[in-house]
């Protein structure tokens, strides 16, 4: 059984320790605090040492304050190898450092003390306390932080020099506007502060005796206001496995390459890291190998930790995640070296899709189908993507959410697999139900389906230019509510909100149009003068074909203009689902 020494320390116990000498290794992930951490931890120790900005109020005695507890393992080198707590050590001892500066301001003999106990937690002692300047006692060696020389420079010499762009230099120079400032404004408390953090602020060391033992506990640990993503878990773990295989030079420059990929890619949620979304990509494939179709998802890291992570250790995993990396960042950037332009607009649709179920399906169908340079075929990739397009939007439309879609999403994964042609017929709607269900849609700004459907009609116009991902394109109502109001109507108000009146429009021609009449709104779209001193001189035009073609045979888009459109896009749409083999009846 593995041994845990666990014994709560102050600061200054801790890192005044001799046998404190810390270690952040190659396989953790980058300092990532940023200036609202480092002033909520301002806050909080302000608040503690100097309660109700009144130092009498502090019992030295008694008073504690947490900071959190600092996983370590010591390695084969004797040092303190860091595997949980990075964030939190790291920016108290930026901090130590800047009150160590600034404390040369004052020479008596209390500030002179303190000054001696912050020397001992940042730098090693001899017998008699003196600190050697050149031996720090933390060191980093993480593989993907290419800051990490700032850091140790600025332990070293005190400053952050203004070519210093790094987040070890920003929250330096913050903690030294803050030293400054609170110098400023309480000059005689000066040393109460650093000193009632160094002795009275709790850590809560946890050595174990073992790598493994030390991963384990960092799998259940989060740091202060940086929570510790599934990613991290399996890059120790697939850290290790290329390690033992002496590889881990390899492994590191691969793995931040990953990195990169993703976190260009990928988009931080509160549920996980970019990393986090690639590796879901990459188990929903795993899951269609395994023919499984539970529509009971279990969590990622639940997935892939069992049997010792034998699924990350598998020779074959980290290419095929490279390769899913690379396929998704060609997405992203509509690399039309990979794709078509044909292709390339279908996923543009499918970029407005009312939720990411298309995402898992064409990862598996991506690392199934890869032909040996990574390419697709393009022919049934755009017949798969038709089909998910269709399906999705169908499915959405009768109400089913990603939970309705599991089933038959989950089925067509190992559809996939086996690979047989993926088509949904089997889930077909009937005809005259459908067609029900979508006159009495209400189409609403506020749900994804609507901007949904928008982008699918856009792109029926073969004329319409591929658009740029990153564009911003807003729901613009072409006959305008400001129109309806000024111009009163029975029969107005209820085809407002119809697909028929609805276009999507780059957002800052949406903003100047939102309120005119058709004849200025055409102006807009053409990005032509709408009238004496008007501010869209010089403004470009709108890049969605329909509403140029439109501005350039209309004079005008009536509330008939709004029923023969919606009907358009209606018999459009049921046309699309019958070529997809999705209607009966």
């Amino acid at each position: 059984m593995s041994k845990l020494n666990i014994d709560q320390k102050t600061v200054i116990e801790l890192f005044s320790d001799k046998r404190s000498d810390f270690l952040i290794p190659d396989y953790q992930r980058p300092y990532a605090w940023n200036e609202s951490e480092c002033q909520t931890l301002w806050d909080d120790l302000f608040a503690f040492a100097i309660p109700d900005n009144n130092i009498e109020r502090f019992n030295d005695d008694s008073d504690e304050y947490y900071l959190g507890p600092i996983v370590t393992f010591e390695n084969r080198q004797g040092k303190q190898e860091v595997i949980d707590g990075q964030q939190r050590l790291t920016t108290l001892l930026l901090l130590l450092r800047a009150f160590y500066e600034r404390s040369f301001n004052q020479e008596d003999q209390q500030t002179k003390k303190m000054r001696e106990m912050i020397e001992q937690c940042i730098w090693k002692t001899n017998a008699f306390k003196e600190a050697n300047k050149n031996a720090l006692k933390i060191d980093s060696e993480v593989a993907t932080d290419e800051d990490k020389d700032e850091f140790l420079e600025i332990l070293k010499s005190g400053q952050a020099n203004d070519n210093y762009k790094s987040r070890y230099a920003e929250n330096y120079r913050f903690f030294e506007k803050k030293i400054d400032a609170f110098l400023s404004n309480y000059p005689s408390y000066f040393r109460y502060l650093p000193v009632r953090i160094l002795n009275n602020c709790i850590l809560l060391p946890i050595e174990a005796d073992n790598q493994d033992s030390a991963l384990q506990i960092f799998s259940t640990l989060n740091d202060r206001g940086k929570p510790l993503s599934d990613a991290d878990i399996f890059k120790a773990q697939c850290y290790k496995h290329y390690a033992a295989m002496g590889l881990k030079d390899v492994f590191i420059e691969r793995w931040k390459r990953l990195e990169e990929f993703a976190s260009s890619t990928f988009k931080e949620s509160v549920d996980g890291s970019p990393m986090d979304e690639l590796f879901t990509r990459y188990m929903y494939y795993l899951r269609a190998r395994q023919h499984n179709t539970n529509t009971s998802t279990e969590g990622l890291r639940k997935f892939y930790e069992r049997n010792n992570y034998a699924l990350l250790k598998k020779e074959q995993t980290l290419e095929r995640i490279e390769a899913l990396a690379d396929f998704w960042s060609d997405v992203r950037t509509q690399n039309k070296e990979r794709f078509s332009d044909k292709i390339l607009r279908r996923l543009f649709v499918l970029s407005y899709a009312p939720n990411g179920m298309w995402t898992y399906l064409t990862s598996v169908y991506f690392l199934h189908h890869r032909q040996p340079d990574g390419l697709l075929e393009e022919v049934p990739f755009f017949q798969f993507l038709e089909q998910i397009t269709a399906f999705i939007w169908a499915c959405t439309l009768n109400n089913l959410n990603v939970s309705g879609l599991r089933k038959p999403a989950f089925l067509k994964m190992v559809q996939i697999i086996r690979g047989e042609e993926v088509t949904f017929s089997d889930f077909s709607f009937k005809r005259e139900d459908f067609i029900r269900v979508f006159r009495n849609y209400q189409f609403s700004n506020q749900r994804q389906i609507t901007k949904s459907m928008l982008a699918w009609w856009a792109f029926q116009f073969d004329k319409q230019e591929l658009l740029d991902l990153g564009c911003d394109l807003h729901t613009e109502h072409i006959y305008a509510r400001k129109r309806a109001e000024k111009e009163p109507s029975a029969t107005i108000q209820p085809k407002l909100e119809l697909l028929g009146n609805k276009s999507l429009l780059e957002q800052c021609i949406n903003i100047r149009a939102s309120d005119y009449h058709f004849a200025d709104k055409a102006a807009l779209y053409e990005g032509r003068q709408t009238g004496k001193g008007k501010t869209s001189k010089g403004k470009n035009g709108t890049r969605i074909y329909e509403l140029l073609e439109m501005a350039d045979q209309q004079t005008d888009f009536t509330e008939d203009d709004i029923v023969l459109r919606n009907e358009r896009i209606l018999n459009g749409f049921i046309d699309y689902l019958d070529r997809c083999g999705l209607l009966k009846g």
